[in-house]
């Protein structure tokens, strides 16, 4: 099997060629770069001058975002060496940006395709020293070259659903191939720990989520509608999915009944149905707007649909109460659950679904410390929310100390595991 996805992913390699070139045409991909994914001469590589490498894959936002504080840190305490982070989409790619703007020996790359030609050549132009791997990043042809090149490879807050599981042990024998050319993992839960026990993987830990690693500046967070949010009773609805908008919208007709200038936020995980979602508010008699980047809140509207991206912190910054989606829907039982971890830093008081099986161990330790409490209906999250807009007053640091604490433990011990596997053996 391991010599037909090699085979297999040598003979698409044209078809994912087309496949970049389509998405670059529908703004998918990055415009100027790309080409980094699909041909070597645009690797663009650094000279590493006898110094060490040690390359990051974080696939999105949510991992890349994990994982500055560590590469921080290491920057921090080793600034000869150099540091190199992958990625897969244009927002992280930003992100990337941004974040290590101004850091001399961080580089930031897109992720090749995983085809054996473009990981060979990766591989032996930029040579890592070590190669970490994050989240559920798992790609056959990569992790097979770097055994060829004897270059330790890590897996840091590894996430290996029950889903994932059975995949791979369809063929048994493989999966304890792959698994087994980790020299290290770092284990984002206990259920993940436990499937790579069974793998026979070596040299695992679970020390806590790294996503609660590192602090949100709410200085940086800026809005236009802040008078807005300082003075409206309202509460937030996150990353719902389709069906959730109906349950918000019923939720906001019983808080009528207590707050007639009550205002519910909804950010819809997909924004494409942000006019449907208008279109349902509407035919239930609620004044509905759309808003979207730069927009002014109007007044006199009873629901705001988000219609753009990246803008949860900015409401998260001052909702004082959030329900986070895909958690209410149980066709989406072994799948359920968004990332609860930005709104409880900056002190939302959080609310979902059963349905969480993605963030089942953040959300334990949410529900344990009273950040966050489960809904099984639209009365229930009516009956708590009625509780929380009696006033409109936010407590300030009331979540994220105790998430600063956690996330600080979590950091020093990662960073001890991590430290130690640098150091070892250095190629």
């Amino acid at each position: 099997m391991i010599l037909l996805y090699k085979v297999l992913s040598s003979f698409l390699y044209p078809f994912l060629v087309l496949m970049i070139y389509l998405r670059r045409f529908l703004g998918k991909e990055d415009l100027s770069r790309f080409k980094e994914k699909i041909f070597s001469s645009n690797f663009n590589i650094i000279d590493k001058q006898n110094s060490k490498l040690l390359w990051f894959h974080a696939a999105s936002i949510g991992e890349f975002m994990s994982i500055v504080p560590i590469v921080k840190q290491l920057y921090n305490q080793d600034k000869n060496s150099k540091y190199l982070i992958t990625t897969t989409t244009i927002s992280s790619g930003n992100l990337a940006k941004q974040e290590f703007n101004n850091f001399d020996n961080v580089f930031h790359r897109y992720l090749p395709l995983d085809v054996p030609f473009l990981m060979e050549k990766f591989l032996y132009k930029w040579k890592p020293n070590r190669i970490f791997l994050v989240d559920s990043e798992i790609w056959p042809n990569l992790i097979l070259k770097a055994k060829n090149h004897d270059i330790p490879i890590a897996l840091i807050n590894a996430r290996l659903t029950a889903k994932s599981y059975n995949k791979w042990m369809r063929f048994p024998s493989i999966a304890k191939k792959i698994f087994g050319i980790f020299k290290l993992c770092i284990c984002s839960n206990l259920e993940t720990k436990k499937f790579l026990e069974r793998l026979k993987v070596q040299n695992i830990f679970f020390l806590g989520n790294i996503k609660f690693i590192g602090n949100i500046d709410k200085k940086k967070i800026k809005s236009i509608n802040e008078n807005f949010f300082l003075s409206e009773r309202f509460w937030l609805a996150a990353s719902t999915h389709k069906e959730e908008e109906i349950f918000c919208l019923k939720t906001h007709l019983l808080l009528k009944q207590n707050f007639k200038d009550v205002i519910t936020i909804i950010a819809p995980r997909h924004i494409d149905r942000s006019n449907q979602i208008k279109i349902s508010a509407e035919k239930m008699g609620l004044s509905t707007q759309i808003l979207n980047k730069n927009d002014v809140v109007l007044k006199n509207k009873q629901i705001i649909v988000i219609n753009y991206f990246g803008a949860l912190n900015e409401f998260f910054k001052y909702a004082k109460s959030v329900f986070i989606g895909k958690s209410m829907i149980k066709r989406l039982e072994k799948v359920g659950g968004q990332n609860p971890i930005e709104a409880a830093k900056l002190d939302c008081k959080i609310y979902h679904g059963p349905y969480v099986y993605n963030f089942e161990e953040i959300y334990k330790i949410l529900n344990k410390n009273n950040i966050s409490l489960v809904v099984n209906n639209h009365n229930e999250l009516a009956k708590n929310l009625i509780l929380d807009l009696k006033n409109n007053y936010k407590q300030q640091n009331k979540n994220s100390d105790l998430i600063k604490a956690y996330g600080q433990k979590t950091l020093n011990d990662t960073m001890l595991l991590l430290n130690n596997f640098i150091l070892n053996d250095t190629n």
